[in-house]
């Protein structure tokens, strides 16, 4: 019987390393950030905290927040063309400004 190698975080080596002028402490408003329903985010993984982080074919991706779930909110994006959710912590989240 073939075993799986790895988990779910393997071939992320560059994907979600942070640039050496970032590294440090994670701030609490990033974690701390109230964002609205409806709201445009990217998905931008914050690498120092695993808990709430999505699958690694996400990074970077767009899309709107539609509902809020504990300390979590859903986040609906497009997928080669499919509607996918997923449960997002804020801290791996960026609000995107809506340009008129």
């Amino acid at each position: 019987m073939a075993m799986r190698i790895g988990g779910s975080r393997r071939k992320t080596r560059q994907k979600f390393t942070k640039h050496h002028s970032q590294r440090g402490k994670v701030s609490h408003r990033r974690y701390l950030q109230d964002l609205p329903i409806g709201s445009r985010v990217a998905l931008i993984a914050e690498p120092a905290v695993q808990s709430g982080m999505y699958f690694r074919r996400f990074h970077g991706k767009a899309g709107k927040v539609t509902r809020k779930l504990g300390s979590c909110y859903e986040v609906t994006i497009n997928d080669l063309g499919k509607e996918k959710r997923l449960i997002v912590h804020p801290v791996h989240l960026r609000r995107l400004e809506a340009h008129p």
